[in-house]
């Protein structure tokens, strides 16, 4: 009867040292700290708050009127507490699929101050997109998660996380989340890896569906496309004309012309950057 009860130090000091092993409950984070946060999934995980955003006001954004009211308007329904969907922008590079969602962020909360936290997870992070809601669930405040450019390779199963998230799951989405996505593809996934997930599965149809279907999870589904060269300039004399830059229309577009011929490409991206150069040429501070 002794043995046991000299033995009770020993395991009291060995479960006092597994405990100060164990790491601590995670606290919950504190939203109202900024605007905008960024996962990192850990070990342990955390939100690192944002100090600023950097984003560019929405009026600036050229040649996707349409698409800007459509998440305009479903951001700020959901920053008034109101029903909205998931959203996925896809389509060309460059065309201000990003620049969009951090505007339409900026101006709901110019509108409603505090109204709305962006949470950006990176790609390599989808997989621990249940345990960033975990996290979220429950808050006071409303969160826009957001992954930039999104997509899946061959023999990624990542894509059955994100695939939970938007079907909800038992738990389902929690009310204060909305998820917004970008990509440059359509569908998320490459062709030929739904034509493998096709020839090895026992319906190939139902494979290539259930592929396929990811997108059409997004409630919304907001495509790109290339600009012709009148968006273009509308794009550069909007920038221009924000910054106040001394020089004629003429003069302006001719230098975008060339401009976009050395970059072989027509985009919000290079109109910004455009933009950019020729503010520093001039000696005018854009603040970025």
């Amino acid at each position: 009867m002794s043995e046991p009860n000299a033995l009770l130090p020993t395991l009291t000091r060995i479960a006092e040292a597994l405990e100060r092993l164990a790491p601590p409950a995670a606290a919950r984070p504190d939203l109202g700290a900024a605007d905008a946060f960024v996962w990192h999934p850990g070990p342990p995980s955390r939100l690192d708050p944002v100090s600023k955003v950097a984003a560019v006001e929405i009026t600036l954004l050229q040649g996707v009127a349409r698409q800007k009211a459509l998440i305009l308007e479903n951001t700020l329904r959901f920053a008034r507490g109101l029903p909205a969907n998931n959203a996925m922008l896809w389509g060309a590079r460059g065309m201000g699929k990003s620049s969009l969602v951090k505007a339409a962020h900026a101006a709901a909360n110019a509108e409603l101050p505090g109204s709305l936290a962006l949470v950006e997870i990176q790609r390599e992070d989808v997989r621990t997109l249940p345990d960033l809601l975990n996290v979220l669930r429950g808050g006071d405040r409303r969160c826009l998660v957001f992954c930039d450019d999104l997509s899946f390779e061959r023999e990624d199963a990542d894509y059955k996380a994100l695939k939970s998230v938007l079907d909800g799951g038992i738990e389902g989405r929690p009310a204060n989340v909305l998820f917004y996505a970008t990509s440059n593809r359509r569908h998320l996934m490459p062709r030929d890896m739904i034509e493998n997930e096709r020839s090895t599965a026992i319906n190939p149809s139902e494979a290539t569906e259930e592929k396929v279907s990811l997108s059409d999870r997004f409630g919304l589904w907001i495509g790109f496309h290339n600009c012709d060269q009148d968006t273009f300039f509308a794009m550069v004399e909007g920038y221009a004309g924000s910054f106040g830059l001394p020089v004629s229309p003429e003069d302006l577009r001719k230098a975008a012309v060339e401009w976009s011929v050395t970059r072989g490409a027509r985009s919000g991206r290079v109109a910004w950057q455009f933009v950019q150069d020729m503010a520093g040429r001039l000696g005018v501070k854009t603040g970025v």
